[in-house]
This record gives C-alpha cells, structure tokens and sequence, in this order.
C-alpha cells in the first residue's frame, strides 16, 4: 500500500474512535439503564415468589417452622439432653442438640492446680461441629441447630442421636461407639434419604470449631507446643504456625485433623478424606483462660442411600508416644496414622535419637517402678558414658594446647600483628610437628550435640512428667518458681525457677574451672566475660521451661565438673609435653599429612594474593 492507502485508513480509524467517544452515554444515562434493569429484575423475582406462594397455598398451608426447616421441622424444636458414654479412660457427654460431643473428659489427667476433677478437653460452649443439609426443597440447613432422637441400644458404650424427618421411614443417625481406650468411632448413616435431601449430594460439608482451654500452669511454653496439625493423604504432616494467626487452604485429601495442645489432642480421622479443606488457628487473649482457637471447614463423602455410611473416629486423648504409635501396629504403610507425630521429637536426626535411644531407656527405667527423678539421673548417667570418649579427646586436645602455650607465646612475639599470615602458618607447623589437631577439640562436640537436643525436645513434651513432683518442684513438666512478683521483668517474667538457678549457677562454677584450665590470650577479654555472659544468658531462656529440663541440665552440669576433675588429675601437662617433643623428633624431616599440606598451601595462596593486592594499591597510588 502506498502512503495516501496509510493515510487514509489513518483518518477512517480516527473518525471512528471519535464518533465512539462522543457518543457514549453519560454517567446519568447509565445510571438510569441500570436502575431499569434492577426494577425488571426485581419485578421478574417478585412474581416468582408470588406464583409459588399462590401453589403453596393451594397444596396445604404451612407453619412458619416447615417454611424454614421442610421436612425437619420436627426436629427444629425439642429439649438438649445428655447422652453418656464412659470407660475406664474417659468419660463424654453427647447432646441431642445438634448430636455432638459437647464435653469430653480424661479420667487420668487433672488441670493444672485441680486434683479433684478429671481434666476436661473442651465444654459445650468451647466446641462446635455441624453438617451442612439441603433439603430436596433447597432448605439449607445446620445440623448443630436440629434436636436428635437418642435411640435405645442394646451395644454397650454404644449411643445412636437419630435426626427424624416428616417420613416415618426416614432418618439421619449419628452413631457413636466408644472403645476401650481414647479412640471413638463415628459414622453417619441414612435411611431411605433420597426424597428428604437433594437428589444431587455425594458430599457434605462439615464446619468444626474448639476452643483449646489453658491446662498448664506455663501459658507461655503451652502455646509453643499447642497447634493445628493435620496429615494430607500419602503421610506428610502439615501445621499451622503456633505463634500468631494462621490459615490454610489445603487442596490435597485430608486424613486427619489434629488440635493440638501441649500434652493433649482432639483428633478427627476420616475413614476415607476429606476434601477441599479450610483451617485457621487463632491465638487467644492472655488472660482469656485459652491457649488458641481453631476451626476447619471442609467437605466429606456422603452416600444417599445409605449403603456406604460415612466413617470417621475421634481421637480424645493424651499425646502420649506409645499410645498414639499403638495405633498404627499391624497395619499396612500406606494406611498408617502417624497420630505419634503429634508428639514433638525435634529435627529429623534429633527425632531419631529419641525414638531410637532415649524413649527406650526412659521406658526401661520407669518400668523399674523407680521415682521420676531417679530416672531422669540415671538416663543422664548413660548419655554421659556414652559421649565420655569423644569429651574426653575433647579435654586432651585442650589440654595439649594450653601444653604448647609458651611456645605459641614465643611465636607470637616473633611474628607482630601485621605478620598475621607467617604467625598462623607457624603455628599450624607447630601443631602439626607435636602431633596436636586443633579441630580435635570441637569435632566431639558436634558429636554430642544431638544427644543433647535430644533430651531438651523429649522432656518438655514427655506426659509421664505431667503431675510428677521432685523436691520443692510439684510438676516436673512446667517451671519450679520458688520467688513470684507482681510485675514483668523483661526476659524472666514473673517468678523464677529454682531448678534454673541452681543450672545457672552450676554452669558459672563450670565456666570458672573450664577457663582456668584453658590456654587463653590476655588481650581476648572480651572473649572471657563472654563466656561467663552465656550461662547467664541460659537463666532467662530456661526460667519458663519444665523442671524436668532444667534438672537434667543440672545434673548433667555437675557430672561433667566431676569429669573435667578427674581428667585433670590423669593428665599431667608435663607428660603431655615430653610426649609432644618427642614427636616433634619423630617428624623430623617426615613429609607433611595431606590436611597440613593443604592447609599449608591455602596460606601460601593467601599470603600471594596479599601482596598481589598490596602491589595493586601501591600502584593505584
């Protein structure tokens, strides 16, 4: 095309675009469009409500309940009653208002500062759970509003809530058999349902909501341990955050729903999954006499007919490791609860520490029937023989060095401060020469730090703790406050523990004999009040842990004063130095080991690249 072609198609578009531009409507003009448009809708609406009053009224004139409820009106008036269900273990209270568990409570277990009552996971107004129902005439309706029917059953702790229709011939139960134990079976079952509800349905929607009750007297480590914890089907464990508000939408099938408190559960397994699931966990007030608040909507299978009822369990109790892993004996991989995830172990080898090593010996030394604090010393006694060898090479190695410490002094003034290269180089041949390896003396201790977390997960989440005294502390699974004030200081609270203090002040005993024993430069002081600064430190962190915790610490602090003792008096620092000399003269003129050599050239490479770029400066200069 030529260019008048272009100019032309130019000129076409622009009267195009202007006519389109001027000739649109005003705002008043829409406006009035829409106004007419809602006035015809409202209109259309009116006269179908209309026609179907008019065929209402024809048919048979109806009450103010069956307009609401349909074919539930019978059940949307009644009187709450209590059905229970009891073992040896727990005790539930069901309601015919809305066929729930309303209370649930745990015979074993006490409230902190209750001894007479059994501990209550949530009452009637800290739960709610209700089904979503439409009806074949499209009433959507509430399960937790409708009033059940308890039917006689013959089946011990066995209860079965009937949701009665206008049909004689139709029902909705809600069947609820309690084991021997904390676990609860559930399942709905329908009867001749198909002209009652939608024809539509094959699922129901499902809202459950609970208040998770303080039950310990630290709120502060309760709500680190309190969260909503769910597992997604295939086994992976999910939660939500336990230290603020939190929410998910999860579109993988759901197995179960866990609420989680530090040493209790209330757990909702479906027999197949839900699906399409929503969870929020709120964090209550401080004085609200509540840990958090969490709620789940989401959608379950539902069969009309009644042939497949919907199953599911309830889980009401402790989170106790061996029962929630009971659960899962003889059963095939894939079909596996994991409920004993709910039991907070630690990080993936820290976990398998304490499954493979401390919950056995924990189990062993309980089943001696021996006092909860012999226990915890004996437990403390076997972890400390088996990390004695690599704490031992731990306090050889440091013992060498402070052996070596007037000649690395000497080398220190050979080589000044801006010699810093030819200074470690020196050393490092020093230490090579005397047969000394400096990581020698950190290496162990990466070795005992599992075991040492171990223990700081397992006994602050241990129940067999719960209720447990020793000496002054009433429950070794919380602190041991033995002052108490009426303010907050920052970082300690309001109280302190007397297990906490007495590990701090055995740790700063430790810390003293540890740096007396130990080669240390007079110009790192800073490093030294450091080091006096951290059991201080451990002071606030642990004033608000379990007794239990602070304990083991103790003991464990004190063994290891009594280790560092008896090292010191087998190893003789003039001994240790013959020795050194005279591996010195064994290497004489040996090749280096294949470290040395590489640390060797590593420096060699620096001290290059220092005076390359010492050069460059110069240069620039």
């Amino acid at each position: 095309m030529d260019k008048n072609t272009w100019i032309g198609f130019l000129i076409i578009a622009a009267i195009i675009i202007g006519f389109t531009w001027i000739s649109r409507p005003s705002k008043e003009e829409l406006a009035e469009r829409q106004r007419i448009q809602d006035s015809l809708q409202l209109i259309a609406s009116e006269t179908i409500v209309q026609q179907a009053e008019e065929e209402a009224t024809v048919e048979e004139p109806q009450t103010p309940a069956q307009t609401t409820y349909g074919t539930f009106a019978e059940a949307a008036q009644g009187e709450e009653k209590n059905v229970t269900l009891e073992n040896e273990k727990m005790r539930l209270t069901l309601s015919t208002l809305g066929g729930r568990i309303e209370r649930a409570e745990l015979k074993d277990y006490h409230a902190s500062g209750d001894t007479i009552n059994p501990l209550c996971l949530f009452r009637a107004d800290e739960s709610s759970f209700a089904l979503t129902l439409i009806t074949a005439n499209n009433r959507i309706l509430q399960t937790s509003n409708l009033y059940f029917t308890p039917v006689a059953c013959e089946q011990v702790n066995k209860a079965i809530l009937r949701l009665p229709t206008a049909s004689e011939d139709a029902w909705l139960d809600f069947v609820y058999e309690l084991s021997d134990d904390y676990m609860v079976r559930f399942s709905l079952e329908s009867h001749n349902m198909q002209t009652e509800l939608a024809q539509n349905i094959n699922s129901l929607e499902l809202q459950w909501r609970q208040l998770i009750p303080q039950q310990e007297q630290g709120r502060k480590f309760e709500e680190r341990y309190a969260r909503l914890q769910y597992m997604l089907v295939g086994g992976d464990i999910e939660e939500l955050s336990e230290s603020k508000d939190d929410s998910e939408k999860e579109s993988a099938r759901v197995r179960w729903i866990g609420y989680k408190d530090q040493f209790f559960s209330t757990v909702l397994i479906a027999d197949d999954a839900f699906s399409s699931t929503e969870f929020r966990s709120m964090v209550q007030g401080k004085y609200s006499g509540y840990i958090k608040e969490y709620a789940t909507h989401t959608s379950v299978p539902f069969d009309l007919t009644g042939k497949t009822p919907t199953g599911f369990r309830w889980y009401l109790g402790p989170n106790h490791y061996h029962t929630l892993k009971a659960y899962d004996d003889g059963v095939a991989k894939e079909d596996r609860l994991r409920l004993n995830k709910l039991v907070p172990l630690g990080w993936k080898i820290v976990s398998w520490i304490n499954t493979a090593l401390v919950i056995p010996m924990f189990d062993l030394f309980t089943g001696w029937g021996l006092h909860i604090g012999i226990v915890i010393l004996l437990m403390t006694i076997v972890i400390k023989l088996i990390i004695l060898p690599f704490v031992f090479v731990s306090y050889k190695s440091s013992a060498k060095m402070r052996a070596l410490k007037p000649q690395i002094d000497a080398i220190n003034e050979k080589f000044p401060a801006d010699k810093m290269q030819e200074r470690q180089q020196a050393t490092m041949q020093l230490y090579q020469q005397a047969g000394v390896n400096p990581m020698s003396g950190c290496l162990p201790m990466l070795f005992q730090f599992p075991v040492l977390m171990a223990m700081f997960w397992f006994l602050p989440t241990a129940i067999e703790l719960r209720g447990k005294s020793l000496l002054w502390a009433p429950d070794l699974s919380t602190y041991d406050a033995v002052f108490h004030w009426s303010y907050n200081i920052p970082l300690l609270g309001d109280h302190l523990s007397l297990f906490c203090l007495l590990m701090t002040i055995c740790n700063i005993g430790y810390t003293f004999i540890t740096m007396q024993s130990q080669a240390t430069d007079p110009n790192m002081k800073f490093m030294k009040y450091m080091m006096y600064a951290m059991p201080l430190m451990f002071l606030f962190i642990f004033n608000d842990y379990a007794a239990g915790l602070s304990y083991y610490y103790l003991v464990s602090l004190f063994i290891t004063i009594l280790q560092t003792m008896i090292f010191r008096w087998t190893l003789d620092d003039k001994k240790m130095l013959a020795e050194m000399e005279a591996n010195k003269k064994k290497k004489a003129g040996k090749p280096k080991s294949g470290f040395m050599q590489r640390l060797e050239n590593m420096q060699r490479e620096q001290q290059r690249l220092a005076r390359e770029q010492a050069k460059a400066a110069a240069k620039r200069r």
